[in-house]
């Protein structure tokens, strides 16, 4: 009675509404309207950037209920499980995530793999507050200062990874289906870096939220990119997986240059389901709360999400049609420097642009991320969060990534001196270690799950 006492005092309950997560910052609005879960982003004036406090708050809704169990007892999992079933609905957790070394995973997964879905809830549908942005990623100059405080007991730079990729893998895995809207600004890893750069920004973190999804929406604010080469880093949270998959070297392109991709190509490029205006968004998700839970069968619901979906004839044109066999050919070189060679010999605008862009990158991070989508073509969807996890704390470590943070985010100089200079000076050793495995008490290890 204590501990449900506890949580009911974490809960606001309306008449039709309830909002499930409260707090003084209500960053995460999660409410359940006719049944059926609503999630919000509500960070609007930092275009929805996430960060440690609001990804500890998604977990706990995204999993379900299935609270994390710390080791102790599966059995404290489903005494809560019980609680928290009396409100009929999926409802946040209080507590923060458990640790998620190799033991830890193993019992989150085993805690969900014994009950994956609530019936009571026919799908969850997340969006981001404002109207700029569903996510504009994480504040890496907070995980910089961490990883540089030399204190034991900062540990952001690692837990924000680890319960992220954990997340990230439980959006990929759910029974139930999970719609992600990416109106306007939905980017890659460091937040605040487009704001410089392109005055909007989108972050990976955001791409983590929606494209593990099963139903993923794009409209024509739509702007997604993984800019992370530009500060030092690499594009995390399952893009491995779904980069290294796009055809004509794509992934390749997007990953090394930073490339925006806007509106339809999302579409086009099939990191998007479907491709629906975004005057009509409210009508969609109207439609979605007003049918009755028992009518929502997985049918249904792809019904009418396909009826706001724009028709083929009518979506706008794919922007890179007719570049296509120009960057298959250039980005699927065998190394990072047969690219830039490629560039450096190519004629035109495009191929020139390109070389000049990747010449502003880190050197270090960019032979990273090739040598990543590389290998993650071969992986299977849990094991790249493993090999994420290791290039994550080795960037914590890194010159590069603090440099970039300097450069581009604090002193705004714009003139990051990375180490070492050239791609040419980074050997296969020096690359060998950001991909080694990390110490056993230090590995994140999530064992496949079929849902």
């Amino acid at each position: 009675m204590v501990l449900q006492n506890i949580l009911r005092r974490h809960f606001l309950l309306h008449k039709s509404r309830k909002l499930l997560s409260v707090g003084a910052d209500e960053e995460i609005l999660a409410e359940n309207i006719n049944g059926k879960l609503i999630v919000t982003l509500n960070r609007p004036k930092t275009l929805n950037a996430l960060n440690i406090n609001m990804v500890r708050k998604l977990y706990p809704i995204l999993k379900l209920v299935k609270v994390l169990s710390t080791g102790s007892s599966d059995e404290r999992c489903m005494l809560l499980w019980d609680l928290f079933s009396m409100f009929r609905t999926v409802i946040i957790a209080s507590t923060p995530l458990a640790p998620c070394g190799p033991r830890g995973s193993s019992s989150v997964l085993q805690s969900f793999k014994q009950c994956n879905s609530d019936p009571n809830v026919p799908f969850i549908f997340v969006k981001g507050a404002g109207g700029k942005a569903f996510c504009a990623g994480s504040d890496v100059v907070a995980l910089s200062r961490s990883a540089q405080a030399n204190d034991p007991s900062n540990t952001v730079h690692k837990d924000f990874f680890r319960e992220q990729y954990v997340m990230n893998y439980l959006i990929g895995i759910l029974k139930v289906p999970y719609i992600a809207v990416m109106d306007g600004i939905t980017m890659g890893g460091v937040s605040r870096l487009l704001h410089n750069w392109y005055r909007i920004f989108i972050n990976l973190k955001g791409c983590g939220l929606s494209l593990h999804g099963k139903y993923r929406i794009a409209t024509e604010r739509t702007i997604l990119a993984m800019p992370e080469t530009a500060i030092g880093l690499f594009p995390d949270v399952g893009g491995t997986f779904f980069l290294s998959r796009l055809p004509y070297s794509l992934g390749q392109f997007m990953a090394l240059t930073g490339y925006r991709v806007i509106g339809a190509d999302v579409y086009h490029m099939g990191l998007a389901t479907h491709f629906v205006p975004s005057e009509k968004l409210k009508n969609l998700e109207d439609e979605l709360l007003r049918t009755d839970n028992n009518l929502l069968s997985a049918e249904r619901i792809n019904h009418i999400l396909n009826k706001y979906h724009m028709k083929e004839n009518e979506i706008p044109k794919f922007g890179l049609e007719k570049r296509l066999a120009q960057i298959d050919h250039i980005f699927s070189g065998s190394t990072i420097e047969s690219i830039f060679k490629k560039l450096r010999n190519n004629g035109d605008d495009f191929g020139k642009k390109q070389f000049d862009i990747l010449s502003t990158k880190s050197p270090t991070s960019l032979k990273v991320t090739f040598r990543q989508l590389q290998i993650g073509l071969k992986m299977q969807f849990h094991e790249v969060f493993t090999m994420e996890y290791r290039l994550s704390q080795r960037f914590m470590k890194s010159h590069d990534f603090h440099e970039g943070c300097r450069a581009i985010l604090i002193d705004k100089d714009q003139k990051p001196e990375w180490k070492p200079t050239s791609i040419e000076e980074i050997t296969d050793e020096m690359m060998d270690k950001y991909f080694a495995p990390l110490q056993e008490n230090e590995e994140l290890i999530l064992k496949k799950f079929e849902a």
